[in-house]
């Protein structure tokens, strides 16, 4: 895993910006986010994702590498018009990362993998067939974390979700899981769209993060400080993390037991997270 990959896997929030809003692109990133994602779906009118993808174009050869580092694409869905641009627009700028909604199964994955060699990708569940198809997704080459698009997915599923979305606590448990089995970095959360309700932010950070995300997408900047506090981890937990690093170390990369638990991939991955959540790693 490189460097950005590494920014990336162990980051606990991706700020959403406008591809269309340039003059938000440099403030994003210095709002204190982990990771900034310049939207081409969702928040672009389709008469203006030419206007977006220009806008990126021009605007990246005035980030520094370690911003670069920090910035993911969200292209357009696979099936729609504007994938095919998104992609090349990607592999013309060699992103760190992109982020690709209703994705739907191992050859879409597999595919941009091919046009993005260099590039991290991070698969966005949003629909019935994505979640049919997690496992597939999960193991596609380049992926190494999924995100939930829990708005969309309600959409799609005809649910009628209450403030908690109880309703989507199957579909949680699932990502969590797979990408576990995965052996990748803890998925990323979908967004509270609330953006004055501070305390339901909190409490949907706490949530995700109690289920086992590592992460999670904030739609505005003040949701950002709110979510990283609620992803630290405790001394407990950074403890744990050192004596694991230690052994993984002590092992030379093999399997080891500490403590009556076998240290793997993951929990090594885990561990290496933790600590750079708390800038200790």
């Amino acid at each position: 895993m490189n460097s950005s990959d590494q920014i990336l896997a162990f980051s606990s929030n991706f700020l959403f910006v406008p591809g269309t809003r340039p003059e938000r692109f440099s403030k994003a990133l210095d709002s204190g986010a982990n990771a900034v994602v310049l939207d081409l779906e969702d928040a672009v009118p389709e008469e203006d994702k030419e206007l977006a993808r220009n806008a990126i174009r021009t605007a990246w050869p005035t980030f520094t590498a370690e911003q670069k580092n920090r910035l993911v694409i969200r292209s357009n869905s696979p099936g729609s018009k504007f994938y095919a641009a998104d992609l090349i627009l990607a592999q013309e700028l060699d992103v760190a990362c992109v982020l690709i909604p209703k994705s739907e199964s191992q050859d879409e994955i597999n595919g941009a993998a091919l046009i993005l060699p260099n590039t991290a990708i991070i698969p966005m569940i949003e629909t019935a067939i994505g979640l049919d198809q997690l496992r597939e997704i999960a193991n596609s080459n380049q992926v190494i974390r999924l995100a939930l698009g829990n708005l969309d997915l309600q959409a799609d599923l005809g649910m009628i979700c209450d403030q908690d979305e109880t309703q989507l606590q199957t579909a949680r448990y699932q990502i969590v899981l797979v990408s576990r089995l995965a052996q990748i970095a803890p998925p990323i959360d979908g967004v509270t769209p609330s953006t004055d309700d501070l305390e339901r932010i909190n409490r949907d950070a706490q949530r995700a993060k109690a289920m086992g995300f590592g992460g999670k997408l904030c739609i505005h900047p003040k949701q950002v400080s709110i979510v990283k506090s609620a992803f630290m981890p405790s001394q407990d937990e950074l403890a744990w993390a050192q004596r694991v690093i230690e052994a993984d170390k002590a092992s030379k990369g093999g399997a080891v037991k500490l403590e009556g638990r076998m240290i793997d991939r993951p929990v090594v991955l885990l561990a290496q997270r933790t600590l750079a959540l708390a800038g200790k790693h």
